[in-house]
Formats: C-alpha cells, structure tokens, sequence
C-alpha cells in the first residue's frame, strides 16, 4: 500500500500524461474539445479514474465517450511510457458533471435573487392592512374606552 502523497502526485502525473496522449497519440477529431479535470489513483496504486469534460452538446459528449473507450489501450500504452512504475494502473474514464451541476445551481441561485428583488419591490409602498402594532395591550383598550365615553 503506497502513501496517499504519492497516489497524489501519480494522479497529478497520470493527468497530464492523459492531456497529452489525447491531443498527440490520439488520431481521433471527437477527442480535439476534451479536457481532462481530475485523475484519482487508489493508494494501491493499481486504478485510475480519469474525470473528462467535453465543450459542446450532448452529440459531441457521446461522441468524445466513444473515441475515448475505443482509445483506452492506446491512453493506457502512452501512460505506462511517462510513468517509471512497475505495474501501470488501469484507467477509467469518467464524464465529470461538476460544470453543469455548477451552471445549475448559478441559475437557480439567479432565479432566486430575481425573486427577492421582485418582492423587494412590492414591499416599497406596501402599507399594513389594519393597525402598525396588530398586538394590543390593556393601555390600549383603556385608551379606546375612554375615546368612547
């Protein structure tokens, strides 16, 4: 079992070893808008997970998937050259979610300032429907009865 510092500093090798292997050892054009987010190596050293993102719409995510599946071999053998281990870990190749679910929740949190805005808004001229100090007291009542009489 190797220390957590050094699964680190493979995945931070394993990543740019990735990036690389995409855009020169890969003859592939679906591969050209992929970016490579994060790489997390097990402490045993044997398993890479590879976080992707990709620039586009769904048919360019699909379509990345594809060539990157079809080109793990090729990823794998560019891997095992960078790296100076005995056993080159198996890679796994992840499409990171991370940028859409942040997208997500900026409008969501948007939407949300809009709506206290809007109600900002109507709290301006807004005026009580009945009396400032809904919560009456005996003095209150005193004073009222002797109005009355």
């Amino acid at each position: 079992m190797a220390d957590p510092a050094r699964a680190g500093r493979l995945a931070q090798r394993i990543k740019v070893l990735v990036a690389e292997a995409l855009r020169r050892a890969v003859k592939d054009d679906r591969v050209e808008p992929v970016t490579v987010t994060e790489v997390r190596v097990t402490n045993d050293l044997q398993h890479a997970t590879v976080y992707y993102t990709v620039l586009g719409d769904d048919a360019a995510v699909d379509a990345a998937h594809a060539a990157i599946q079809e080109n793990r071999g090729v990823l794998r053998r560019e891997v095992g050259r960078g790296l100076t281990i005995r056993l080159v870990p198996t890679l796994e190749f992840v499409a990171d979610t991370v940028p859409e679910a942040a997208a997500h929740l900026e409008d969501v949190l948007r939407a949300a300032k809009e709506r206290d805005a809007e109600l900002a808004k109507a709290r301006e001229g807004a005026q009580y429907a009945g009396d400032a100090d809904p919560y009456r007291t005996a003095e209150d009542d005193a004073d009222d009865d002797e109005q009355r009489a």
